[in-house]
C-alpha cells in the first residue's frame, strides 16, 4: 500500500519541537514502513534538514512552513499558502492522510489518494467542507459525535481510531514507591490546560499533604509552541513562589528518552485540562501511564475510554464552582493512600497495553484497506 501523511505547516518531522500528532504520525509512519507500506511524510521544513530524504523506510519530503501565529485568521491563511505547496509535491498514492484545514479541498487528484483526513480537534464548522474526503478520522467517540452533529450526512464516513500509547523505552520501570515524591504535567503551559489550577492546588494544600512533595511543570510556554505566553507564565511563577522551591517549571523537553526519564521518576502525573472543546483524546495521560504514573484528570469525555476513576486513574470535577479546590482534595487524597495509588497506576499501565503501537496500526491498515476496497463504503 501506499501512503502519504501530510502534516500540517507549524512543526517538522521527526518531532524535534513537540507536537501530539507529528509524534503520533511519525510512529504510525514507523510501523506502516516496518510492515513494508511505501510511506512519504510532508512536513515543515527546519533548518539542517533534508528537503528529500529516505530515513528508516520513510520518505521525507519537506516543504517551508511557518511559526504558529497568534490570530486564527492568520493561521488559516498560512495553513492555505502551505496546502498548495503541499499539494504541488504530493505523490501517487493508495491514501493521503492530512491533519491540515485546507488540503482536504484542494486535492483533486484521485491518484494521489483517497483522502483520509485526521479530525484532531473538535471541529468548529469546517467538517461540511470535506465532502470529497473518504474518511473523517477521530481519535476519540466524542469527536466522531462532534463531527456527525456538525454534517449528519457524512456520518458514514466517520470511524474512531485512537492515538497510540507512546512506547516507553525502558522495560525496568521503577515501581513507585521507589521513585521521587514527584507531581508532574506535561503539556502546553496555557489557561486552557488548567495549569493555574494544579499549581494553585499543590501550593494550598492543607497541612502536611504536599510537603514532601514536588510539583514539576514541563512544557512550552511560548505563544508560538501554543503556549499562554510571558503573562501566563508570570502569573504562574508568582503563585508558584509561596512553595519556595518545590515548585519547578522545567521548560520543554522534546528528547524522547528525557521525557520518558521524566515520566518514569514521577509517581502521580495531573493533567487538569478545561478545554471542553479543545481535547480530543489526551495521549499526555495515555503516555504517563504506559510509564506507570498514577494519573488524575479532569472530568472531559474524552479520557473516558481509557481512564475509569478509582480503577485506571483518577477524576476531578473541573466543573465544580470551585475547581482549584476539587483538584486540590482529590490530590490530597491520593498522596495520602500509597497503596490505592500504586494499584490504581498498575490497573492504568496495564489498561494503556490496549493502544500499543501495533495494535492501533492494525486498526488504521484495517481501515485503509476498507477504502482502497471498497471506497464509496
Amino acid at each position: 500500500m501506499k501512503i502519504t501523511i501530510a502534516l500540517g505547516a507549524f512543526l517538522p518531522v521527526p518531532p524535534t519541537m513537540g507536537g501530539a500528532v507529528e509524534k503520533m504520525w511519525y510512529a504510525l509512519a514507523q510501523e506502516f514502513a516496518r510492515r513494508g507500506h511505501e510511506v512519504v511524510m510532508i512536513s515543515r521544513k527546519m533548518p539542517g534538514q533534508a528537503q528529500n530524504e529516505t530515513v528508516d523506510g520513510i520518505r521525507h519530503l519537506r516543504v517551508s512552513g511557518f511559526d504558529t501565529p497568534r490570530s486564527l485568521v492568520w493561521l488559516k491563511f498560512l495553513d492555505l499558502i502551505y496546502s498548495f505547496r503541499v499539494r504541488s509535491i504530493l505523490p501517487p498514492a493508495d491514501i493521503l492522510v492530512t491533519n491540515t484545514f485546507w488540503l482536504p479541498i484542494l486535492a483533486r487528484d484521485k491518484t494521489r489518494g483517497e483522502i483520509y483526513v485526521h479530525v484532531g480537534r473538535f471541529p468548529k464548522g469546517q467538517m461540511r467542507l470535506y465532502r470529497r474526503a473518504a474518511r473523517l478520522q477521530a481519535p476519540s467517540t466524542s469527536v466522531a459525535q462532534a463531527i456527525s452533529s456538525e454534517a449528519p450526512d457524512l456520518s458514514p464516513k466517520v470511524s474512531v481510531v485512537p492515538y497510540p500509547a507512546p512506547n516507553s523505552g525502558s522495560t525496568q520501570l521503577a515501581p513507585l514507591a521507589a521513585r521521587q515524591k514527584i507531581i508532574l504535567y506535561v503539556g502546553r503551559v496555557h489557561p486552557e490546560k488548567g495549569v493555574h489550577l494544579l499549581v494553585e492546588a499543590f501550593v494550598r494544600g492543607t497541612g502536611a499533604a504536599f510537603r514532601d512533595w514536588k510539583l514539576m511543570i514541563v512544557g512550552p510556554t511560548e505563544s508560538k509552541f501554543g503556549g499562554g505566553g510571558s503573562e501566563y507564565s508570570s502569573a504562574l511563577e508568582r503563585s508558584a513562589a509561596e512553595s519556595g522551591e518545590r515548585v519547578i517549571f522545567a521548560g520543554s523537553i522534546f528528547d524522547p528518552k528525557a521525557l520518558e526519564s521524566t515520566f518514569g521518576s514521577a509517581r502521580l502525573f495531573v493533567y487538569p485540562s478545561l478545554a471542553e472543546r479543545g481535547e480530543s483524546f489526551g495521549l499526555a495521560p495515555l503516555e504517563a501511564m504506559t510509564h506507570g504514573c498514577g494519573v488524575l484528570v479532569s472530568r472531559l469525555d474524552c479520557f473516558s475510554g481509557f481512564i475509569d476513576d478509582g480503577e485506571t486513574g483518577f477524576v476531578f470535577d473541573h466543573r465544580s464552582d470551585n475547581p482549584s479546590r476539587s483538584l486540590r482534595e482529590r490530590m490530597e487524597a491520593v498522596v495520602a493512600d500509597e497503596a490505592l495509588l500504586a494499584r490504581v497506576a498498575g490497573a492504568g499501565q496495564a489498561r494503556s497495553a490496549e493502544y500499543s503501537l501495533p495494535r492501533v496500526a492494525d486498526r488504521f491498515i484495517a481501515d485503509f484497506s476498507s477504502l482502497i476496497h471498497n471506497p464509496d463504503v
